[in-house]
C-alpha cells in the first residue's frame, strides 16, 4: 500500500468520526453560550380557546373551498374535551390532544382530533394547530379514522 492510499483511507476515516460527532446535540460548550436550547414553559391554551377553535374553522373552510371544492364548513363545535396533555418523556415539546364532535354545514355532525403544540406555528412565535375530521381527510394524512392526529 502506497503512502497516497495510506493517507486517503485515512482522512476519509477522520471525516466519517467527524461528521459521526457533529451529529450529536450540542456540547457543554456550546449549552453555555446563548445555544440553551428551547425554553417550554407549557402554558398551551385549552381546547376550547376561541383561537384554537376559530383557526381550525378558518382552515378547514379554506381547505374544503379551495382542494376540495365541496363548500364544506364547520358551523358548531360540541362535546370539546382534553384527550392527553404533555404525553411523553419529560423534554418532550408541550402538546395538548383534544377531540370534540363539530356540526359540518352539510347538516353532518363528525369527530374532529386535534393538537395544540408550542412553539410549532409560523418561525416558533405561536402555537401549531394540527386537526383531523374523520371522514374528511380523503388523503389519509392521519391515517384511517384520523388515527395518527390521536395521542
Amino acid at each position: 500500500m502506497n503512502v497516497r492510499t495510506l493517507l486517503s483511507v485515512m482522512v476519509a476515516f477522520g471525516v466519517s468520526v467527524s461528521s459521526a460527532e457533529m451529529a450529536g446535540g450540542a456540547n457543554w460548550l456550546e449549552l453555555n453560550f446563548y445555544l440553551s436550547g428551547p425554553r417550554y414553559d407549557g402554558d398551551l391554551p385549552a381546547c376550547d380557546d376561541e383561537w384554537v377553535l376559530r383557526r381550525i374553522s378558518a382552515r378547514m373552510s379554506e381547505k374544503e373551498d379551495i382542494f376540495w371544492n365541496s363548500g364544506l364548513s364547520v358551523r358548531a363545535f360540541e362535546s370539546i374535551r382534553e384527550t392527553a396533555y404533555r404525553q411523553g418523556p419529560p423534554q418532550s415539546i408541550p402538546r395538548r390532544h383534544c377531540s370534540a364532535v363539530i356540526e359540518v354545514s352539510d347538516n353532518g355532525r363528525r369527530p374532529v382530533y386535534y393538537s395544540i403544540t408550542e412553539g410549532s406555528g409560523m418561525i416558533g412565535s405561536v402555537y401549531g394547530v394540527e386537526w383531523c375530521v374523520v371522514g374528511l381527510d380523503r388523503l389519509w394524512a392521519y391515517g384511517s379514522n384520523c388515527r395518527a392526529a390521536r395521542p
